[in-house]
């Protein structure tokens, strides 16, 4: 059985955007700009437009390793909260999350894929 069974898909759309604004303003202190959301079947794809935080963008000019490091710890920490919210609020079991973020356009991707009931 389908996720979208449980939900109607505008609503969890709707859910999820706000969990996942919610989480990135947790972290980054600041809302995203942008989000696009599709669902198939078990797996729904987040397509976001951030606002990079200021202060990684001036330390990426000289500290490049570094800030790939902060990066991968952010995404890492981003995917737990995330987990955790949807698991929860929305009731729904997460059995993964992946997710990429690309500095330079600000655009992040984040799959998740929902155990099937």
């Amino acid at each position: 059985m389908s996720i979208i069974s449980m939900y109607t898909q505008q609503s969890l759309k709707k859910d999820i955007a706000h969990l996942y604004n919610r989480v990135n303003q947790e972290i980054h202190g600041v809302g995203v700009k942008k989000q696009r959301i599709e669902i198939f079947d078990d797996r729904v794809i987040v397509f976001a437009q951030h606002k990079r935080v200021q202060t990684l963008q001036t330390l990426s000019k000289n500290f490049h390793h570094l800030i790939l490091s902060v990066d991968s710890a952010l995404i890492v920490e981003f995917k737990s909260l995330f987990k955790g919210q949807i698991e929860d609020t929305l009731h729904l079991k997460v059995k993964s999350i992946l997710r990429d973020y690309d500095p330079d356009s600000e655009e992040a991707c984040t799959i998740i894929y929902f155990n099937e009931y």
